[in-house]
């Protein structure tokens, strides 16, 4: 869970780290009694939970209390990446000398939390990591000790402070680590950490983000929770319990277990896919959740496939099936779905996938290299409703679906003169003609539109009655 910058900043003053004076407001006259009280130069912050606010537009300085209400009127008018901005943050404005950073995360390659200090503050962090790595330095911490005095001096002396910064500086890591660990957080950072022409170290800026499965621990800041910042999709996967991230890819991920969601990440990207998300279902999904989750994925209009690797243990694949068929039914997807599924009452559940002509795989390769090949089937191919039935195993017919489907759109034809995908001034020569007969014999592959009566052991065609399975 991300907290707001003023929320992060009320934690940081807990634990004694300077901040700048300032108060929150949610309308323009709010934030003009906000500035007649710092009764100076202010910064009016917008308050969201995203980066790159000040390239938006959404912080901008005022010289005085008129002008800061006009100010807070129009970043209150803003949207910055999506998000209505519905509060800001009134600081007053600091004389800055020099900006650092100052951050402490998990490592978890070492198993400890790490300390991360630079001199280059008011960036990214990960722009000065890809620009100038060696000013980034960084101790790991031993979670029994905790930080020591002396570890916060060194990082100061890293950095480059003076010799009267050292003690405000040290006193600063010590509190934001302690904030960290006693908030379980899994970010706690100050950026920029700056240093005013007056000599005083102040957090600037703040970031936290609390892990979402220690809330039940800290009821005090999971009341801090900002569900109007939340997306419809990560508001609905929490209400379901469901673990939900979004992103880039274009292959939505349905899995039960966090290590199983990575793995099955993995390896859609080795076979060349990009996923879309990271969607964990737990143990002992019900269908309900299975149909949460599904409508989760397919509100992402990036998605252009869909890949459900169950392995059944305490979640039964019967149940997984249901959600899946009743989660159809409810959105009626545009994309086509790859399921695997493994463990308890397995077989239950694919026969209850077969009775609905999905598409399955037996291994997680198998089902990531379909869901990848179906993925980068070109945009318009798939127009649901459209139904795949496959009866037998057949290798080749990874090398075809794409051509397949490409050369098929619902209702070119009536059901009984449909052809499983061949298009004859596209594929011609005698040696593609025979490896589509081959995927005839071995496979059966049918497409029919919506209300064509069909079935996966139903003959295509008349014609096709007296000829031999």
């Amino acid at each position: 869970m991300k907290l707001h910058e003023y929320q992060s900043k009320q934690l940081f003053s807990r634990y004694g780290i300077p901040i700048p004076q300032g108060e929150v407001a949610s309308t323009p006259e709010e934030a003009r009694q906000a500035a007649e009280k710092i009764g100076r130069k202010v910064a009016i912050k917008a308050q969201v939970l995203v980066g790159g606010r000040g390239k938006a537009g959404g912080i901008r300085l005022a010289r005085d209390a008129a002008e800061a209400e006009k100010v807070a009127a129009d970043i209150l008018a803003m949207k910055i990446k999506g998000l209505p901005v519905r509060k800001v943050l009134v600081d007053e404005a600091l004389e800055i000398a020099k900006e650092l950073y100052l951050g402490v995360v998990i490592d978890r390659a070492q198993g400890k939390p790490v300390m991360m200090a630079s001199s280059e503050g008011g960036v990214d962090i990960e722009e000065v990591a890809r620009r100038s790595p060696e000013k980034i330095f960084k101790i790991a911490i031993d979670p029994l000790l905790g930080l020591k005095p002396y570890q916060a001096r060194e990082l100061a002396f890293c950095i480059g402070l003076e010799k009267e910064h050292l003690r405000p500086f040290s006193s600063i890591a010590l509190g934001l680590y302690k904030c960290f660990v006693e908030n379980d957080a899994s970010l706690a950072e100050i950026n920029p950490l700056v240093v005013t022409s007056e000599g005083k170290l102040i957090a600037a800026d703040a970031k936290v983000v609390i892990d979402d499965n220690a809330l039940y621990r800290h009821p005090d800041l999971a009341q801090m929770r900002d569900v109007d910042e939340e997306t419809p999709a990560e508001r609905e996967a929490r209400s379901f319990g469901i673990s939900y991230v979004q992103l880039d890819g274009e292959i939505g991920c349905m899995v039960n277990g966090a290590g199983l969601a990575m793995a099955t990440m993995d390896v859609i990207k080795l076979y060349g896919g990009n996923p879309a998300n990271f969607l964990d279902i737990g143990g002992g999904a019900k269908a309900e959740q299975v149909a949460a989750a599904l409508r989760i994925i397919l509100s992402d209009p990036k998605v252009k496939a869909v890949l459900i690797n169950i392995f059944g243990g305490i979640t039964r694949c019967d149940e997984v099936a249901r959600g899946i068929l009743t989660a159809l039914e409810e959105v009626k997807p545009k994309v086509p779905f790859v399921v695997r599924l493994v463990g308890t009452n397995e077989d239950e559940g694919r026969r209850l996938l077969a009775e609905a002509n999905m598409v399955t795989a037996t291994s997680l390769i198998e089902a990531a290299q379909k869901v990848v090949e179906l993925a980068k089937t070109e945009a318009g191919s798939w127009k649901l409703p459209v139904q795949v039935w496959k009866r037998v195993g057949n290798p080749l017919i990874l090398s075809r679906l794409k051509t397949g489907f490409r050369t098929f759109q619902p209702g070119d034809s009536s059901p009984g003169s449909l052809q499983p995908g061949v298009n004859a001034q596209q594929h011609e020569g005698r040696e593609h003609q025979q490896e589509q007969d081959q995927c005839r014999r071995g496979l059966k592959l049918f497409v029919q539109p919506e209300g064509a009566e069909v079935g996966p052991e139903k003959p295509h065609s008349p014609s096709e009655k007296s000829k031999p399975a």
